[in-house]
């Protein structure tokens, strides 16, 4: 998983394509018990390109994007956002794997 180092990165990444960006920070409890996860459903959803945003170092970003919990995934094609999971419930694997297999897009 890519990690964003910039805005421009950001937008860069996110201009061609179908990109699943998570937003996530290393003191949040709930994105700590996904993270060894993270590359199981990378794997098995290769037709995405899976980026990971560190909400502390990219507050600009976050509020640009209304991002308020974490963690979050926004689901971004050729720059559009289309899709996006927030929850306030812990996520399990099943729950993630679901909302990418139920994606209202066909990438």
């Amino acid at each position: 998983m890519k990690m964003i180092q910039s805005h421009e990165e950001f937008k860069t990444a996110i201009s061609t394509g179908t990109s699943v960006v998570v937003f996530s920070a290393d003191w949040c409890p709930d994105c700590v018990v996904i993270k060894p996860i993270l590359p199981e459903i990378e794997e098995a959803f290769t037709q995405y390109q899976f980026l990971y945003v560190d909400r502390d170092q990219h507050i600009e970003l976050c509020q640009e994007l209304d991002i308020f919990g974490i963690p979050s995934f926004v689901v971004f094609h050729n720059g559009e956002e289309i899709d996006r999971y927030v929850d306030k419930q812990r996520k399990t694997k099943e729950q993630i794997t679901a909302f990418l297999n139920n994606l209202s897009f066909n990438a």
